[in-house]
């Protein structure tokens, strides 16, 4: 059974240790982060433990670091979380270590402390039992607040989380997994499905699992090639799955009547100059982004939902470039008068989200926001999440 920081009476939190594993995996530039949200998705749960006079130890992952460089520190981190809170938050340059355990035990009750990055330590990635050990040492209590890692079997998402006889999930991690589990078991009708982004492979699992629930299926960005190529369409240069097209094949056999492939596509040859064509994409030309009349059949799909739900995965093209955004913008906004006119809007993936920002919809005016990329689709195709099954082993 999965608990919550919430089932817990207060006075066990007072004067304790409690590690809060967070995602603060965010964007940062020039050593300012410039995109928070993944901060502020876990802010409740912060502020939950320091008003019951936890010492909060928080540990984060950024990037992938091969060796200890300032490019990959979470100092930024700190500083904006500073400002997010408006009260001092403390950083330390490691995640253990002496120093850590002397810095914890001089914190305040109610303070917070953020580690360095974990990656700093190879042991993390490896789930090392020493380094399992190490990170367990640092605190009484251990939440999990990071849904967007609990696909990973490292060490403080797993190995170190069997370590403590108390393991509670945060609020944006049960909030997560509340959504999630809806669109997995019984998504409320109409269900529509809204895919993009260049990779068919990440998605097949999430697909095969949510495919015979759907009543409809949009299928945009490079993901959509594979399948135009499966009905007999030309692609010209556009991305193509070679190793997946079998299963696009056997998706549109089965499902073929709730499928809803582009018609017309915005191509180029050199991603400067661009032009519109219907049906087949010319050789020497590749798709980068779905056409007006997509865009329009896609809109109306989606904004005409009523009251059911809608899933959205993956932008419609190269929304980065500006002759290359329209389709993405299009669907972002209808997602938003979806939401207004009554159904249930939930949207997962970092470029997804960043689509969303840029058309400039915002946060509440979808239903949710799934923080986690891969581990969203790996949850809904109900694959083992090795972070949420430690939460739920108890010894």
């Amino acid at each position: 059974m999965l608990r919550s920081i919430s089932d817990l009476d207060d006075i066990q939190y007072y004067g304790k240790k409690v590690l809060v594993r967070v995602d603060f995996n965010v964007n940062i530039s020039n050593g300012v982060v410039t995109e928070d949200y993944r901060i502020r998705s876990v802010i409740p749960t912060i502020e939950y433990l320091v008003k019951r006079g936890a010492k909060v130890i928080l540990a984060s992952h950024l990037g992938r670091p091969k060796f200890r460089d300032q490019n990959n520190s979470l100092a930024p981190v700190a500083v904006r979380l500073k400002e997010i809170l408006n009260r001092n938050v403390d950083f330390i340059d490691d995640c253990i270590g002496k120093e850590v355990y002397r810095k914890i035990e001089k914190l305040n009750f109610g303070n917070i402390l953020l580690l360095e990055n974990l990656r700093y330590h190879p042991e993390e990635q490896n789930d090392d039992p020493e380094f399992c050990k190490a990170i367990a040492s640092l605190a009484d209590i251990y939440v999990s607040d990071a849904f967007s890692t609990s696909h990973r079997k490292h060490a403080s998402t797993y190995g170190a989380v069997k370590n403590f006889d108390i393991r509670l999930s945060g609020f944006s991690l049960k909030k997560e997994i509340e959504y999630l589990s809806m669109i997995r078991y019984n998504p409320r009708k109409p269900f529509t499905l809204v895919v993009g982004g260049s990779k068919i492979k990440d998605k097949i699992g999430a697909l095969e699992n949510l495919l015979p629930k759907a009543d409809k299926l949009l299928i945009g960005g490079a993901a959509a090639y594979t399948f135009l190529k499966a009905k007999g369409f030309k692609i010209g240069d556009s991305l193509f799955d070679e190793e997946h097209f079998d299963w696009v094949t056997k998706a549109l056999s089965s499902f073929g009547e709730k499928i809803l492939l582009p018609v017309d596509h915005i191509v180029s040859s050199d991603e400067n100059s661009f032009t519109t064509v219907t049906g087949d994409i010319p050789d020497g030309m590749c798709g980068f982004d779905i056409g007006n009349e997509t865009s329009r059949i896609f809109s109306s799909e989606i904004g005409g939902n009523g009251f059911g739900t809608i899933f959205w995965n993956g932008p419609m093209g190269m929304f980065e470039v500006g002759q290359f955004a329209g389709g993405t913008m299009n669907v972002a906004k209808s997602m938003a008068l979806a939401f207004w006119r009554g159904a249930m809007t939930l949207v997962g993936g970092g470029d997804t989200i960043a689509a969303l920002k840029k058309s400039g919809v915002s946060e509440s005016e979808v239903t949710h926001l799934s923080t986690g990329g891969g581990a969203t689709l790996r949850f809904l195709a109900g694959d083992k999440m090795p972070g949420i099954e430690a939460l739920e082993q108890v010894n």
